[in-house]
């Protein structure tokens, strides 16, 4: 997720995203996170597109199970959090600057039974690949991160590192503008692309990708 502080006052429903803590229910467990909009702006609060994700994951009849999983773009962690207490090991990825808040809120909020199955690490989309086998995760999962068009072409080049035959992506996000809709035209020139859940109360989208055409339940 970008680095991008926001002023005070800007709008954005400024009273939750300016409160520093944030708190749900997910998996049986009381999950509260700190929130930090100052200093890191939109990678330091909890967007809806995050907690629609999680309940998806959480009612949606998808096994986590001993799958290995890696979530782009983290933020405060809510998603990778909720990955692991529903039994993935997970692997969750912001940019440098904001890893050491990403970090204290998994350790904050896993566990200490489940925290080895959580770990977090540095990805900047399109230069850190190296650092990832290719093709080794079952699924790759992103909240609100498609919104800065000049990231497009590093995301779908991460994706397609890190996507084997047999992975599943999911991504949620709001549309937007109509450079949202651009990088679903790109995302479905590379991959079979499905919406699989939209809530119409966050006015949040779920899709599925693949590589090929893949249809298979998951």
């Amino acid at each position: 997720m970008a680095l991008v502080p926001y002023k005070e006052g800007a709008g954005w429903g400024a009273r939750q995203l300016h409160s520093p803590w944030a708190a749900f229910r997910f998996a049986r467990h009381d999950i509260r996170l700190r929130q930090d909009w100052r200093r890191l702006g939109v990678a330091a609060v909890v967007w809806d597109a995050a907690v629609v994700l999680c309940a998806y994951l959480e009612i949606g009849g998808i096994d986590l199970r001993d799958r290995s999983v890696i979530e782009l773009g983290a933020g405060t962690g809510l998603l990778g959090i909720v990955a692991t207490l529903l039994g993935a090991q997970v692997t969750i990825t912001d940019r440098a600057a904001a890893l050491e808040f990403l970090e204290s809120n998994v350790q904050a909020n896993l566990p200490s039974e489940l925290r080895s199955r959580a770990v977090v690490k540095e990805l900047t989309w399109g230069k850190d690949l190296g650092n990832f086998l290719p093709g080794a995760f079952d699924f790759i999962l992103g909240a609100d991160i498609v919104y800065l068009e000049e990231t497009f072409a590093e995301l779908l080049q991460t994706l397609e590192h890190l996507c084997s035959e047999q992975t599943v992506i999911l991504l949620s996000c709001r549309i937007r503008y109509e450079r949202d809709h651009k990088f679903l035209k790109m995302l479905r020139g590379r991959f079979s692309v499905h919406e699989v859940h939209y809530d119409s109360i966050k006015d949040v989208h779920i899709y599925r990708a693949q590589r090929g055409s893949h249809k298979d339940d998951f």
